[in-house]
């Protein structure tokens, strides 16, 4: 609603959108960047606008890029504005009758007029600050020369004239913009605004967006690291004063653009808006985006040639991406989703006022420099409707799904009225956009070596495994490296309301693996299939491993139906919340409604949790327990030892340890394995090596990626092919020896290790 407009430079409008009244100024010609902090003439033309608009909470500059002034920004001219106001109306101040009638005053008037007044009308809009610093200037130094002189006229005049200035300073000093100035004043110079700079920071906007960057470097705080991810999307960590939250900064590409270029995107973004992509073209995300790319990229260049401008074919590619990440992707949120330290983003209620927040892999929760609009909001939301297929709206305020972009994936939950009262909120899981392997847990150290030989032992032995964990904890990324474990030879079926599995990784590395999408729980009026539907289907399709993404309802008592009458003869797996093995048969027993005797099909339980600091800044993810469930017992495992630790974690070496249980061969549930293999039948011992060795393995995998200095045997498409060559070297070994012989199955798989590097390294 535009109360107010004149076509000359520094018009303006008023935009009232919920509580907030932007004032939103047009500086399409103005010649330089528009800036309450940098400019004067800017801060004085704000005042002026705020003396009309006094309920303004934002102030919105338009060029190629808006920039914003939050509340308490605008909070600060306001007052000025104000204090002009008062000042202006005040005309026995502004003509100073009171010494200009005592002729004996006059050379004090003439300082009136020719200084004071001055500051009064014309430096306080402009640098309210230093006009501030002049006036005390002032007072200081007639005072002294009031106190030296002897005249009684004079220290009546000065008297007078000073208490007029002491008046101005007094009302000067009830802004807060000269409160919070006054610690930096020492030594500070007329005209100088770099002092503005601490106070006012604008969030910027090209045109063609909806969020909000924090462009400028916070001036109180350190920086403590710094990267680049990607080719040109600069990172930076700050450490802020007076709290315990770090800033991750970002500058995306987008914000660094020439003005030419941003034109281009603003036409181009004009022209696909007209565009509405339909729900059966996000039924395939990735091909919608591809059609997306290619029409961009023709209009992009095309644009160019009509404006004259010669764009390389990788500055044309940029500006695509750019394009596509705010017409049909999800704008900043891929920008942070693309780094993979980021693990969680969060946007919360008052969306449009606070940042988004960040859980990073090596400074834990941080807030960032990107604060979302509600329009973008709303995009997002109608997005994952039609992504997903499942409702969001006041009957159905919980959207469960997930997001797939080139480099990330993510699980997004989306929380709307009246389930939050303030409109929506979202929170994206990112997930590697490769799959988790036990090398890379043993290089991250949240196992070691043995922990992964271990495991690696109970997969190839077809057990049920639950893994169990706090929010965060890691529970899918680890299952996930289960599922790598897996030969390639089997049938997997994957089980999940929202897809976190690395299913697609898989495939494309070989597996013969068939994800099933289910109803989310929290989902009414869907027409997706129930979980425990889902399950049960499995079992009319043949002898396959059966992993289940998280076990959160009714849907466990056809998980445990499944597992006793061992209708799938392969792994059974999925996740579970529980921080213990306890808690997890509290879960499925009280909470999930399973029979305790069925529970005893689980075989184990392996708990991953976070460890944190004695400063509680820091926060690690380690398994903490690997724990087989026994079977004789009746009521309580826990009081009739049906719990048995296999390792367990010691804080203070940071390492998981054998128990004495394991090291004595006294577990049944690898007694029960090796029970199915000729060659290890009855004898702990070759069970007990055949651990060993699979350790061995990984911590070669470990040791030979540090030492060649190639991260990519520590990835999936490595580890899939060292346990195809393992399992082929062991067959061959027995072949030839009539057993598993350890020493030389190492020695041949060490050899072929060394061949693979080779010729990798000649790639």
């Amino acid at each position: 609603m535009a109360l107010f407009e004149n076509k000359n430079q520094f018009s303006y409008e008023v935009i009232r959108e919920g509580d907030d009244v932007i004032l939103s100024v047009d500086l399409e010609d103005y010649p330089n960047i528009p800036s309450l902090e940098d400019d004067a003439v800017v801060m004085a033309k704000a005042c002026g606008m705020l003396l009309e608009v006094k309920d303004a909470t934002k102030i919105v500059f338009a060029q190629k890029r808006n920039y914003e002034y939050d509340y308490s920004q605008t909070a600060l001219i306001s007052e000025i504005a104000k204090l002009y106001s008062q000042l202006s109306k005040r005309k026995d101040i502004f003509s100073y009758n009171a010494l200009s009638s005592d002729t004996a005053c006059t050379r004090w008037t003439n300082l009136w007029y020719s200084t004071v007044q001055n500051i009064i009308s014309n430096l306080l809009r402009s640098d309210p600050i230093s006009a501030y610093v002049e006036l005390t200037r002032i007072a200081r130094d007639e005072r002294i020369e009031c106190e030296k002189s002897s005249d009684s006229i004079f220290i009546k005049c000065s008297g007078k004239y000073n208490e007029i200035l002491n008046y101005l300073i007094r009302l000067f000093e009830k802004t807060k913009i000269i409160s919070l100035s006054k610690p930096y004043l020492a030594g500070h110079k007329v005209g100088d605004r770099e002092i503005y700079r601490k106070f006012f920071t604008a969030s910027v906007r090209p045109d063609f967006m909806f969020t909000k960057l924090m462009a400028t470097y916070p001036h109180d705080a350190d920086e403590i690291d710094s990267y680049t991810v990607g080719k040109d999307v600069e990172v930076t960590i700050f450490e802020l004063p007076e709290t315990v939250q770090y800033l991750y900064h970002v500058m995306p590409p987008e914000f660094k653009l020439t003005e030419e270029k941003y034109e281009i995107l603003d036409t181009a973004r004009k022209i696909m808006a007209e565009h509405k992509p339909k729900q059966t073209e996000f039924v395939e995300p990735e091909r919608m985006r591809q059609v997306f790319l290619n029409v961009g990229s023709d209009l992009i260049e095309e644009l160019a040639g009509s404006r004259n401008i010669n764009l390389t074919a990788n500055e044309i590619e940029e500006l695509t991406n750019i394009l596509i990440r705010y017409t049909v992707g999800f704008g900043l949120i891929e920008v942070l989703l693309q780094d993979e330290k980021v693990q969680d983003i969060t946007v919360n209620n008052q969306i449009g006022e606070v940042p988004m927040f960040i859980v990073h892999q090596d400074y834990g929760d941080c807030k960032t420099n990107i604060v979302p609009t509600k329009t973008e909001a709303e995009s997002w939301a109608t997005k994952l409707r039609l992504i997903s297929g499942r409702p969001l709206d006041e009957a159905n305020p919980i959207l469960d799904t997930e997001l797939s972009i080139t480099g990330a994936n993510a699980r997004v939950a989306v929380v709307g009225q009246p389930l939050n009262p303030y409109g929506l909120a979202y929170a994206f899981r990112r997930h590697r956009d490769k799959p988790w392997t036990l090398p890379l847990f043993i290089e991250n150290k949240m196992i070691n070596s043995l922990a992964a030989g271990l495991m690696s032992f109970l997969i190839d032995g077809s057990r049920t495994i639950l893994v169990a964990g706090t929010r965060s904890a890691g529970k899918t990324s680890l299952l996930g490296s289960l599922l790598v474990e897996l030969m390639r030879k089997y049938r997997v079926l994957t089980i999940e309301d929202t897809i976190e599995l690395p299913s697609a990784a898989l495939r494309k590395l070989g597996y013969n693996i068939q994800p099933m999408k289910v109803a989310a729980a929290l989902t009414k009026g869907s027409v997706e299939v129930p979980a425990d539907e889902g399950i049960r289907t499995t079992l009319r399709m043949g002898d396959s491993a059966l992993i289940v993404g998280e076990i959160r309802s009714k849907e466990a008592l056809a998980l445990y139906e499944a597992m006793r009458i061992g209708a799938l003869a392969n792994v059974v797996a999925g996740t579970i919340h529980g921080d213990s093995p306890y808690g997890v048969f509290d879960r499925v027993v009280n909470d999930l409604q399973v029979p305790r005797t069925s529970f005893k099909a689980t075989d184990v339980i392996i708990v991953t949790n976070p460890i944190k600091s004695a400063d509680g800044l820091h926060r690690w993810r380690r398994v903490t327990q690997i724990t087989e469930v026994r079977k004789h017992w009746e009521n309580d495992p826990l009081l009739e030892n049906g719990f048995v630790d296999l390792m367990r974690y010691n804080t203070k070496t940071d390492q998981l340890e054998l128990t004495d249980e394991l090291i004595n061969g006294e577990s049944e549930i690898l007694k029960g394995i090796a029970g199915n293999v000729k060659e290890w039948a009855g004898s702990w011992d070759a069970v007990w090596d055949n651990i060993m060795l699979r350790a061995k393995i990984k911590e070669k995998i470990v040791e030979a990626a540090s030492k060649s200095k190639m991260p990519d045997l520590l990835e999936a498409e490595f580890v899939v092919r060292s346990n195809d060559e393992f399992h082929r070297i062991s067959g061959k070994v027995r072949e030839a020896t009539g057993n598993l012989d350890s020493k030389r199955i190492f020695f041949d798989w060490n050899e072929w290790l060394k061949r693979s590097i080779k010729r990798m390294e000649i790639k």
